[in-house]
């Protein structure tokens, strides 16, 4: 089971947990439905986990009106 740091992903979405939730939400969902991973990870990681994952590591950030995928 992989573990994100709540420190290393609420800068990520401009102090707001809230949308901090969103965008792993939305993510999450895009995964489910097939969108390509964007990073390297065991094939047995869940999608919320991967979706935390990408935006650690700056691969998804927040947009304008949605999760947008650099």
């Amino acid at each position: 089971m992989s573990y994100v740091p709540l420190e290393r992903l609420i800068d990520k979405s401009h102090g707001s947990m809230f949308k901090l939730v969103i965008l792993a939400s939305k993510r999450a969902l895009e995964l489910a439905e097939g969108s390509p991973k964007l990073i390297e990870v065991p094939p047995d990681t869940k999608v919320t986990t991967l979706a935390m994952l990408e935006i650690a590591e700056n691969k998804v950030e927040m947009g304008k009106s949605k999760a947008e995928v650099k």
